[in-house]
């Protein structure tokens, strides 16, 4: 596999230093942007972000890990960040099928293959979206030898009723060929570059979320507004398939605030409840972001995926 160099927004980051990133192409075509950082002699980190992250929001994160001894890759989903825009709009959320988000796993570990050492471990890392990308990739064969996840989203956070009609409209969308519209009621909530501080649903942390601005309003291009229908309904049949599949057989580690407003914190209960060798940390007055909430949160859980990690 050709790794041809990639952007890389260092300045932004606060990556620890020997970062690279890399074009890599997904089988259908799709280029994707990866990154790697050099580490000790633990597993290698994959880490699997959410829906409108981009690689250098995780830059604070990465130089965590790379700390405690792992070498770090991070990717942009198709669709997101640097990788190929999939729709008209590059500010709309669009994907055509969940199935298309595994072509990039199979990428990426592709890729990874030739950049360390073949007999050296993997875990997975992953947050909301990317745990969602994550939970079908390891129930597929994906080869790690454990898992933490950040809030993943395994559900959406909605009443029974509500889903169903969400499913509904997002199908009748697809079916006239009007899918490729943002879901309606998408307001500045979906705008992380103008979303006042009062209104976010992420952190309770200021500075972090002002860093957060910072990134995409430094580099415009990085930015990923409101989903699209497609991706709607493409997200809520991937979350009803996955649920009726039983945990794959590694550790994992789960976190979850009591503040969460995005993902189905029923469905992460269910899932972590059903897990052989899983384990859920519940982060009193946390919202949806914990590797970007006030420090003590996101020392907790960094020590809790660590910890997890240490166990391999």
């Amino acid at each position: 596999m050709t790794l041809d160099a990639a952007p890389l927004f260092r300045a932004v980051a606060d990556a620890p230093p020997g970062g690279q990133a890399q074009w890599i192409r997904a089988p259908d075509g799709v280029r994707l942007r990866m990154a790697h950082w050099p580490g000790g002699d633990g597993a290698v980190v994959m880490l699997f972000p959410g829906r409108t992250e981009v690689i250098e929001k995780y830059g604070r994160v990465v130089a965590d890990l790379v700390a405690a001894g792992h070498p770090v890759s991070v990717i942009d989903w198709r669709g997101q960040g640097l990788s190929d825009r999939l729709h008209g709009d590059p500010l709309l959320g669009y994907v055509s099928d969940f199935s298309d988000f595994q072509r990039d796993v199979a990428a990426w570990s592709e890729a990874l293959a030739a950049l360390f050492p073949v007999d050296l471990p993997r875990v997975v890392l992953a947050h909301s979206m990317g745990g969602c990308i994550a939970l079908r990739a390891l129930m597929e064969g994906l080869s790690a030898h454990a898992a933490a996840f950040s809030a993943p989203m395994w559900g959406l956070r909605a009443g029974r009723f509500m889903r169903l009609g969400m499913a509904g409209l997002a199908r009748a969308a697809r079916l006239t060929g009007r899918d490729g519209v943002p879901v309606p009621g998408a307001g500045i909530e979906f705008r992380l570059w103008e979303n006042p501080f009062d209104n976010n649903e992420l952190t309770t942390d200021p500075k972090t979320y002002a860093w957060m601005q910072h990134q995409v309003n430094a580099h415009p291009e990085l930015r990923l507004g409101a989903p699209s229908l497609r991706w709607l309904g493409a997200a809520l049949d991937e979350v009803a398939a996955l649920d009726r599949r039983p945990a794959p057989a590694l550790p994992a580690y789960c976190g979850l605030g009591t503040r969460e407003k995005i993902v189905s914190s029923e469905a992460i209960e269910r899932r972590m409840a059903a897990w052989p060798g899983g384990a859920l940390e519940v982060f009193d007055g946390a919202e949806h972001e914990l590797m970007m909430e006030a420090p003590e949160t996101r020392a907790r859980f960094m020590a809790g995926a660590l910890a997890r990690f240490a166990e391999i």
